[in-house]
């Protein structure tokens, strides 16, 4: 869908994201490296755990679908390359810190000089202005100050964040769609756009949509519980995980008709299967309101629940929810998303050859399907795989003139 856009790709790990949903688009995404590799190369783990920077499967993950060159930017001969690059491309996208491309001669409007339509994408920390604008961070500071830990964890307990890193992908993520519609204004009008990503508010805007809609709606911030859920009524907690015979299971007890057909469909199930008490069966659930039922009522429907769900697995759970039109999820592990029916059934898992190794590696696939065309997955690129092609077939540069760039250190 992409394949007539061009876009450089100064990012650090702040952004791979964002180019490899692009190149996934089939934009033509170049990552511009240091001339020793990027620093996302050394990033593990690695395959078959051989640290090397060919062999980072978080390189692999976040920079497939894109080429690469060796540049240094910062030497005199390396700026004129990059602007050279610069009048071919439609968007660039960095993760310096504030100001940093400004004092090189690229700042926004010093782009907008060099081609008229650039998009420029900046993702930081907490935004190019604004008095965190200069801060350093890591994703832990970033999920706590974004208000993503703040509800994640037991109430006792101090705050946690998702096990694996994520501050950077939500930026990516909305670092993509900013670039999208940047793009498509420009296409419109000729008129490029500065695009400010905060990190920060990125993490902000996937917490939970509960969180911020109690505030909104309430005045109140709601507190960590752990595997429950607050806010219904005074002091009510309901809970939200579910353990069952090989993991967990996510669901939650609804009132009014949003919930009336999920409970009063699973309490039936129950009582086929002779778990259902004369107390479950006797509920109106079409008129139970999570406001109004004392905290002791909801423990006791709870404990019928969690007796039930105990002695089935994750699968059987799910496949009676999507029988039964239950709101009822499983808490998926990896292994369980690679046997998934439903991606398998869409093809989402793909193998990717990755010649330097003599192997395939297991991919996930598109995040989208297209009536024209299914999204092509290409391994990550090599460190600076594609400098001939840029820089003699495309640039002009000749053999000599490469080699002396090499031996400079520029490229």
């Amino acid at each position: 869908m992409l394949d007539f856009i061009r876009v450089l790709d100064l990012t650090d790990d702040k952004g791979y994201l964002c180019g490899r949903m692009l190149g996934d688009l089939g934009a033509d995404v170049i990552k511009i490296e240091k001339p020793d590799g990027d620093p996302g190369r050394r990033i593990g783990p690695f395959y078959h755990d051989t640290p090397h920077p060919e062999r980072s499967l978080y390189w692999y993950a976040y920079n497939a679908n894109k080429k690469s060159i060796t540049l240094d930017i910062e030497s005199r001969d390396g700026m004129v390359l990059l602007k050279k690059l610069i009048s071919t491309a439609d968007a660039i996208i960095e993760s310096f810190t504030p100001g940093y491309m400004d004092s090189m001669g690229l700042g926004y409007e010093a782009l907008c000089e060099l081609n008229s339509h650039i998009v420029l994408t900046s993702i930081s920390p907490f935004g190019q202005v604004g008095p965190y604008s200069h801060f350093k961070c890591s994703d832990i500071v970033l999920m706590a100050m974004g208000g993503y830990m703040y509800t994640c964890g037991e109430p006792d307990r101090p705050p946690v964040r998702i096990g694996f890193p994520q501050a950077y992908l939500f930026a990516g993520a909305e670092a993509a769609a900013g670039t999208l519609m940047a793009l498509y204004h420009s296409q419109g009008t000729g008129e490029g756009q500065h695009v400010d990503i905060s990190v920060q508010h990125s993490v902000t805007g996937t917490s939970s949509s509960v969180v911020t809609a109690f505030w909104y709606l309430q005045g109140m911030i709601l507190p960590r519980a752990g595997q429950y859920r607050l806010g219904f009524g005074p002091g009510m907690r309901q809970r939200q995980l579910w353990p069952c015979k090989d993991g967990f299971v996510s669901f939650q007890i609804y009132g009014g008709i949003v919930g009336a057909k999920s409970n009063k469909v699973l309490a039936q199930w129950m009582d086929s299967e002779g778990y259902a008490d004369d107390f479950l069966k006797e509920i109106d659930w079409e008129n139970l309101s999570m406001e109004d039922t004392p905290q002791e009522v909801m423990d006791q429907i709870e404990s019928s629940i969690a007796k039930f769900f105990l002695i089935h697995t994750k699968a059987e759970l799910e496949e009676e929810a999507l029988i039964r039109d239950m709101m009822l999820y499983p808490v998926n592990t990896i292994s369980d998303l690679l046997e998934n029916p439903q991606l398998r059934a869409r093809k989402f898992w793909v193998e990717v050859e990755h010649p330097e190794l003599n192997s395939y590696i297991t991919y996930p696939g598109g995040w989208v399907k297209c009536s024209d065309d299914d999204f092509k997955i290409k391994r990550a690129p090599l460190i600076g795989e594609h400098n001939v092609e840029i820089y003699k077939k495309e640039l002009g540069l000749s053999e000599a003139q490469l080699l002396a760039l090499r031996e400079a250190g520029i490229i």
